[in-house]
């Protein structure tokens, strides 16, 4: 295979390597993030019953037929309370959310009326049958579906399935993995670095990033020695189902991983992208099925690279779907020129103008070592490697790392 990739190509590769990693059940409280494995159905009608939906009196609409305008209150029940029937000429005191009497089938507001000596009279002409009540049934029907798999569990999922009594949820297991960063150069968060060391914070960045999907990976760094770097991914080739390596995958003397990777016979199925930043990625698969994407180790790159391939990859192997999300796209706000043959991925600044439109305002950087430039933008804009010039107006596709609205 040849070495250098396309974008779209090597989206296909990774794409086409999603795999299913099966399912478990997980309480509810427990589940935010993770993805719905089954279809969660109705237990009974929703709602169960005819349901008052404003606070005031239940009467027969038989009486106002019959020019009745003042009703005897025969008793006030609240949300929970079994109801009441009533006669002819009378009526209940009802609160928002009770079930409705059966002789009852008209709900007037408190606004609506006065109540005086026990006796509830009318304060307006105008009123409708079957007011103010949510019907038995009128949501869903006992067994139909009201959640389907496939879907991100968030706080909605969650008020669904506790109203039909969903204790526990069938989830989508996510896979093991190891980021693995590389280098002499970098120290733990905690110590002073000399001028020649950096701290290490993309392993810290791409764990952050993962814990989006309530996936926890565990972390291991290594130093630039090959043998080191040889044993230490061999084991965990044989306990993770994903490696995501941050360096030693440029053309450095010092960068072991693609020599390393080959010796372990993981299979390269490419080893750099046509792109800025992010070119020498790498990615590959082990007999065992395990996948490796060893990102360039600049922080810009390994950000884009994560956003742009992994998390597709991953959402699609959770939702098991070839099209996971709609694509994002969004107007260019300034004029961008980059006249290498590679597709660019610009760091933009997003905003949403009164025409409903998403503007993004590309905000260079000084290339791919400034992360501190990520903190002033929200997305990646990828333009196409086919152009050099790229104008104010433009639409082209964003991937977003800031939630926008």
């Amino acid at each position: 295979m040849n070495n250098s990739v396309t974008v779209a190509q090597a989206e296909q590769i990774i794409i086409s390597r999603a795999r299913d990693y099966g399912n478990e059940h997980i309480p509810f409280d427990s589940s935010i993030g993770r993805v719905l494995a089954e279809d969660i159905k109705a237990d009974r009608d929703l709602p169960p019953c005819d349901r008052v939906t404003m606070d005031g009196i239940a009467i027969n609409y038989t009486d106002l037929e019959n020019r009745t305008r003042s009703f005897r209150v025969m008793s006030t029940i609240a949300a929970g309370d079994a109801p009441v029937d009533i006669a002819a000429g009378e009526c209940v005191e009802i609160m928002t959310g009770t079930a409705l009497p059966a002789t009852a089938d008209t709900v007037i507001r408190y606004e609506d009326i006065s109540i005086t000596n026990g006796i509830a009279s009318l304060l307006i002409d105008k009123i409708k049958k079957g007011q103010n009540i949510h019907l038995k049934g009128r949501d869903k029907k006992q067994n139909d579906t009201v959640a389907t798999k496939g879907h991100f569990i968030d706080p909605a999922l969650i008020s669904m399935a506790t109203s039909v009594g969903k204790a526990t949820l069938l989830v989508r297991k996510l896979p093991k993995v190891v980021i693995i960063s590389t280098g002499n150069e970098l120290i733990p968060v905690n110590d002073t670095p000399t001028p020649y060391q950096v701290r290490s914070s993309n392993s810290h960045t791409v764990k952050a990033a993962l814990q989006r999907y309530c996936l926890s990976a565990d972390l291991l760094h290594l130093p630039d020695e090959p043998q080191i770097t040889k044993e230490k991914i061999r084991k965990c080739l044989e306990r993770y189902d994903v490696i995501i390596l941050s360096g030693g995958v440029s053309m450095g003397k010092f960068d072991y991983v693609p020599q390393v990777l080959d010796e372990l016979s993981v299979t390269k199925l490419f080893h750099k992208v046509q792109q800025r930043p992010g070119k020498p990625f790498w990615f590959g698969t082990h007999s065992n099925n395990t996948l490796v994407f060893a990102f360039p180790g600049n922080p810009v790159s390994t950000f884009m690279c994560l956003h742009r391939y992994f998390i597709p990859w991953l959402e699609t192997s959770l939702i098991q779907s070839q099209s996971v999300k709609t694509p994002k796209y969004a107007v260019l706000n300034g004029d961008v020129t980059f006249a290498a043959p590679l597709q660019y991925f610009v760091q933009v600044k997003l905003r949403i103008n009164e025409q409903g439109q998403i503007l993004a305002t590309p905000m260079e950087g000084h290339g791919s070592g400034d992360f501190a430039n990520l903190l002033d933008t929200d997305a990646f804009m990828e333009l196409p490697l086919e152009q050099s010039n790229f104008k104010k107006g433009e639409v082209h596709r964003i991937w977003p790392f800031k939630q926008l609205i």
